[in-house]
């Protein structure tokens, strides 16, 4: 594609585009052209001071989410668009299309399964005959979940051990903030909730399988349910204790799901999929703290779709544009593993793991190193385009760029 530019980091004027365009002038390969996006041409010039010299030459371009045609004329311009610009449902439905129809890559960090389902039924088919590889979630939702699953698949494949069948992410560190941003979305999906026919969407478990217009009507327990706790041994024999729910689990076992409906089914006609995140090994004590994070989940999420009690809780959360702080963002981590059983018998763990806030830190590499595959490994990716996910999108590639930037991403049998 003969672009001006490779990638343009949309948002750079925020809390989590800003740690991306740092990511990228701190990483990027000499030579990669890169543009800076917002409403604001002076903030984006503040901003591209302080990223430092790196970043001295690179494009400035003003664009508004409200403003189509300005939008248009930014994805004219680069290869790939990398938007932080959440909510999504709020500020992202004019970009996805303009991306779609204008045949230019799109990463962003939804976490928002009705603007996903949008982005399928609207853009899919414009994306698919220009070009476009549209893929969310290139962030901490859903890449560990994504790539888990794919690296599993992955593994099993190549050892002829049959086809996966009931599969398990658990989330065994976890440490870091949360910032105003996401916070915001989870208002926003709140709000969108009350909606009998979005609620509908959110508790069906296939809601972003299928494509443009088409969305399986499958029922709510096809699948394991997103807030109940796991029995660790029935995971994997290896394992101890209760698990709890992980509260991302609502949304990322969709986007996983997604990808097996995109690859055909290949991951197995007996695929279950389910997210949790270890609270201890001991029996009893992890199922009581297993059982507060279940209640404490379903509370919290009552209480911002109720709006007396939002109102409260707004006056304590962070708010939008602000999140932690630098010595946050550098101590945190993460550590995913999922389990399998296949249809052989045979036991397989992936693995990611990685140094930094999960949600801020390691979220500006994956969706740094997300965008660059995009924009610079071109002959490697799958041949593919429309809504995808990034297993779908990138799998491979996207694997080797995140081992060389530090993670840890594996899978092997067990025994």
């Amino acid at each position: 594609m003969s672009r001006e530019l490779d990638v343009v980091v949309y948002g750079a004027t925020g809390f989590v585009g800003e740690l991306t365009a740092q990511y990228l002038a701190d990483h990027a390969p000499a030579g990669t052209r890169i543009g800076l996006g917002g409403r604001s041409e002076t903030k984006l010039a503040a901003v591209r001071r302080r990223l430092g010299d790196k970043a001295r030459d690179w494009t400035l371009i003003v664009a508004d989410s409200d403003s189509p045609a300005s939008l248009d004329a930014m994805c004219a311009r680069t290869q790939v668009v990398c938007t932080t610009v959440g909510p999504y449902l709020r500020y992202g439905e004019n970009l996805v299309i303009a991306a779609a129809t204008s045949g230019t890559d799109y990463v962003d960090l939804t976490g928002e399964v009705p603007f996903v389902r949008y982005s399928v039924d609207k853009a899919d088919e414009l994306a698919t005959a220009s070009g476009a590889r549209i893929v969310h979630s290139c962030g901490f939702d859903s890449v560990p979940s994504d790539l888990g699953a794919y690296l599993l698949y992955r593994a099993i494949t190549e050892h002829g051990a049959g086809e996966m069948t009931d599969t398990t992410m658990v989330v065994t560190s976890l440490r870091g903030g949360i910032s105003g941003g996401t916070l915001d979305s989870i208002r926003v999906i709140s709000e969108q909730a009350k909606d009998s026919e979005t609620r509908r969407l959110l508790l069906n478990p296939q809601a972003l399988s299928g494509g443009s217009g088409d969305t399986p009507r499958v029922g709510i327990n096809s699948e394991p349910s997103d807030m109940s706790p796991v029995d660790a041994k029935k995971v994997d024999p290896s394992l101890r204790g209760t698990l709890a729910p992980f509260f991302m689990s609502s949304y990322n076992t969709r986007v996983v799901r997604r990808s097996n409906f995109l690859l055909d089914g290949a991951y197995g006609d007996g695929f279950r999929y389910q997210e949790t995140m270890s609270v201890g090994g001991v029996r009893g004590l992890s199922a009581v703290l297993a059982g507060v994070v279940t209640v404490g989940t379903g509370a919290f999420l009552g209480a911002m779709s109720f709006a007396p009690t939002r109102k409260i809780l707004d006056l304590v959360l962070p708010k939008p544009g602000t999140g932690p702080s630098e010595k946050t963002r550098e101590t945190g981590n993460f550590v995913t593993q999922t389990f399998t059983t296949t249809t052989s018998g045979r036991r397989y763990r992936s693995q990611m793991r990685a140094h930094g806030d999960p949600g801020y830190k390691a979220t500006a590499v994956m969706l740094g190193e997300s965008a660059l595959a995009l924009a610079l490994d071109r002959d490697r990716l799958p041949a593919r385009a429309g809504v995808l996910t990034p297993a779908v999108a990138m799998g491979d590639v996207l694997i080797d760029r995140l081992q060389t930037a530090g993670f840890v991403v594996e899978a092997h049998e067990l025994k």
